[in-house]
């Protein structure tokens, strides 16, 4: 007889109990469904008020500077000088495009830190600095910055109702900033796909069904409010196979070493040239940043209509084939981007990105007259951006989106693959990762500076 004591089976689960087990009936889960989808309603609100704000800034920006061509040297770089001062100490979180504050707040698990980039303070004040950037004439966009609010307002919220956790929090990080970016341009499908190729960079943070959730009800909220619309309107191009695929090479090309370029130009480094320009802005930031602002108006006067704020006016009359943009908008747009993003003030960059590919484009398609116009233009928008940005499929999906255009699909993803490549040649990290990169090792090092004192006196 075996001294063994014998263990008595565990009884099966009834299905009552299995039942009650499942996700979908668990109270915490439906806890934070609901939270998820109470702040892409807000996402989605505060995106299209954030748009429809940003346009009636910029209306009245041109509406005061129609009455004298010296009117924007009178606000441009007081603009910039005062918003480069507004940003310092607590707010400096509000500067340039939000999309890296986002990236870096999903990537340091700091409470801390997530609160010192991701703040409600942090949401509004970047809201209402990128429209005073945009009152003043900055070449800024709002995408960005939505991205930012959108991350902000989200990772609030779940710290407001307990779940503080830090890959909770991050799932919330994750889910505002693709219902930023869904809201802020009217496209679901590239909200998704920027969560997955632009902020997670990997799948660590899984997508699941209640965080796509959360990016639809954004993006349904801005559709009943604003209505269904392509951001440039249904543009009917294509680009049959064939000999005008040459279009794909060049935009790629170009695309790719122009975007390639203006990351690596607005990126901070102790060397070369820009060494030169980071050590100009430490002496003086504020006189700096007038400086750029100064800089942006000299530039416009080169232009027929100017290279202030998005943008957007002047790609979409290139897009449809009747602007008077002349032929060298995409490389001013360029500089005065450049201009605005060295002064530091809050604003992104998706918008004016947009806008200098569809003027080198159309530089393109003047050298290409038997192919379509609006094809080409369309390739050398998502060429541009995806060299900006080295985020192809991003770049392909927003601009397939924007136009309503189905048909430009292989072509689009061809040359956005292309430029992507090219561009990693000129740059090596992409823009938004490197920027990120670098707010990291800040708080690293401060982090450092802190514990350093600890370290000594046990010593």
């Amino acid at each position: 007889m075996s001294d063994t004591p014998e263990t008595e089976p565990v009884p099966a689960a009834s299905p009552l109990e299995r039942l009650r087990g499942h996700a979908w009936l668990s109270p915490a889960q439906w806890r934070r469904r609901l939270l998820f989808w109470t702040g892409a309603v807000m996402v989605g609100l505060s995106a299209v008020f954030f748009a429809k704000a940003a346009d009636f800034a910029f209306e009245l920006f041109r509406g005061v500077s129609s009455h004298g061509w010296w009117v924007p040297l009178v606000i441009t770089p007081p603009t910039f000088a005062l918003l480069c001062w507004l940003t310092q100490g607590a707010m400096k979180a509000t500067r340039g495009s939000g999309i890296p504050q986002a990236i870096a707040a999903l990537e340091v698990e700091d409470e801390t830190f997530r609160t010192r980039l991701l703040s409600l303070k942090i949401a509004v004040g970047k809201m209402a600095l990128t429209l005073g950037a945009l009152l003043g004439g900055a070449s800024v966009g709002r995408e960005g910055p939505t991205v930012h609010v959108g991350a902000g307002l989200l990772y609030s919220l779940g710290r407001r109702f307990g779940f503080d956790e830090p890959a909770a929090a991050g799932r919330f990080i994750l889910a505002g900033s693709a219902a930023g970016l869904a809201a802020a341009f009217n496209t679901p499908l590239a909200g998704v796909v920027f969560a997955i190729e632009e902020m997670s960079g990997t799948f660590e943070h899984r997508m699941s069904g209640t965080l796509l959730t959360a990016v639809i009800v954004a993006g349904v909220v801005s559709l009943g409010v604003v209505g269904n619309y392509a951001y440039f309107g249904e543009i009917a191009a294509a680009l049959p196979l064939g000999r005008a695929w040459i279009a794909v090479l060049l935009t790629g090309l170009v695309g790719g070493l122009a975007g390639g370029l203006f990351a690596r130009l607005i990126l901070p480094s102790a060397r070369g040239f820009r060494g030169l320009v980071g050590r100009l802005r430490g002496y003086n930031p504020v006189v700096f940043a007038g400086a750029c602002g100064l800089a942006l108006v000299l530039l416009s006067f080169l232009s027929t209509h100017g290279l202030y704020g998005t943008g957007y006016g002047q790609a979409r009359d290139i897009l449809q084939g009747h602007g008077d943009t002349g032929p060298f908008f995409g490389v001013l747009k360029f500089l005065g981007n450049i201009a605005s993003s060295w002064a530091g003030i809050p604003g992104g960059i998706f918008s004016p990105a947009l806008a200098v590919g569809a003027g080198l484009g159309g530089n393109i398609a003047s050298l290409m007259p038997g192919a379509d116009h609006a094809a080409i233009v369309l390739l050398g928008m998502a060429a541009y951006l995806s060299g900006v940005t080295q985020s192809p499929l991003t770049a392909a999906v927003i601009s397939l989106e924007l136009t309503a255009n189905r048909q430009m699909a292989l072509p689009i993803m061809a040359a956005c693959l292309l430029a992507r490549a090219v561009s990693a040649l000129v740059c090596r990290v992409p823009v938004y990762k490197a920027l990120a990169e670098q707010l990291v090792t800040q708080y690293e090092e401060e982090r450092a500076r802190r514990e350093a004192p600890a370290t000594e006196g046990h010593a």
